[in-house]
């Protein structure tokens, strides 16, 4: 299984139907927070989102909005006596803000948190974890903001059923060969795993992109991605207040979508200044036609 669930769709002013950013991305059974606006552990919990699959934590930039929420969510970790390594991916400043808090507190956790620094301006590959590789990619905000790039790998190579009977190996080891296996024959011959199978084929990709301007060098990131997340805190009226807040607004991210050639765009972190998100579609959809309003507690397929 491999899908995003949204638990926050809002930018910064939370209201009474929509929260800060955060999302879950799920792929088989690991669990990966990205962003952690306050209010996210309530969303967690009304969700019914197990706490204890959480093994990674992403943060794209130190706006409150993206983070607010993080530590009030380790010390419950920590209250339901957690044991569970956890490693929290963010800006160099990340640590110091949650080490600070809990220290003043004289909380002492009882699980292994880790952070892992992201660098400004680096891109690549940050983690790799038995299905799933995830890189991080600079935004263009007003400050230091990355996005990131989800890849759900294929591990098994595929049969060429043809040739597997050719060499006369059973069906009963059809299973090893796509796991890597050679086979051996009874007269000692080894048939090598590449002559009877194919390389595993290119898995699928969802792509967030945390709070940016309009910047078409994000086109090298979601470039043919099968889903992408992609800001829309205006509608396409206020484009020069969205470009003086380093924000995009609802033309410009189906733009990038229709440019990238992704199969799917998911829009958020929307305005508080609005309370009808249906304008958003209507501006999107006529650019880039398979646009969705990433919807609070709804779990998209990748």
């Amino acid at each position: 299984m491999f899908a995003v669930t949204i638990l926050g769709n809002n930018s910064a002013i939370p209201t009474l139907d929509r929260h800060p950013t955060a999302q879950i991305v799920t792929c088989n059974d690991q669990l990966l927070l990205v962003d952690c606006g306050e209010g996210t552990q309530l969303q967690i919990t009304l969700y019914k989102i197990k706490r204890s699959r959480i093994r990674y934590i992403l943060i794209s930039h130190l706006h409150g909005d993206h983070y607010f929420g993080l530590i009030g969510l380790l010390n419950t970790f920590n209250l339901m006596s957690r044991t569970e390594p956890l490693s929290v991916y963010g800006p160099p400043e990340l640590e110091q803000i949650i080490r600070l808090q809990l220290d003043c507190s004289g909380t002492v956790l009882k699980f292994e948190l880790s952070f892992i620094v992201l660098t400004p301006g680096y891109s690549g590959l940050i983690l790799e974890d038995k299905d799933l590789r995830v890189s991080c990619f600079p935004t263009q905000h007003r400050i230091t903001c990355f996005g990131f790039s989800f890849e759900m790998q294929k591990r098994k190579r595929k049969l060429i059923p043809e040739q597997a009977r050719a060499y006369e190996i059973p069906a009963s080891y059809y299973s090893k060969l796509q796991e890597g296996a050679d086979y051996e024959k009874k007269d000692g011959t080894i048939v090598k795993n590449d002559w009877v199978t194919l390389p595993p084929g290119k898995g699928k990709r969802y792509v967030y992109c945390a709070d940016t301007i309009y910047d078409v060098n994000l086109l090298l990131w979601l470039k043919g991605a099968d889903a992408i997340y992609h800001e829309t805190t205006y509608l396409h009226d206020l484009a020069d207040r969205a470009a003086e807040r380093y924000h995009t607004t609802t033309v410009q991210a189906a733009t990038l979508a229709a440019d990238a050639g992704v199969k799917r765009l998911l829009i958020g972190h929307f305005s508080s200044k609005y309370t009808d998100l249906q304008p958003f579609l209507d501006e999107t959809r006529p650019v880039f036609a398979n646009t969705d309003i990433a919807e609070e507690g709804v779990s998209y397929l990748i």
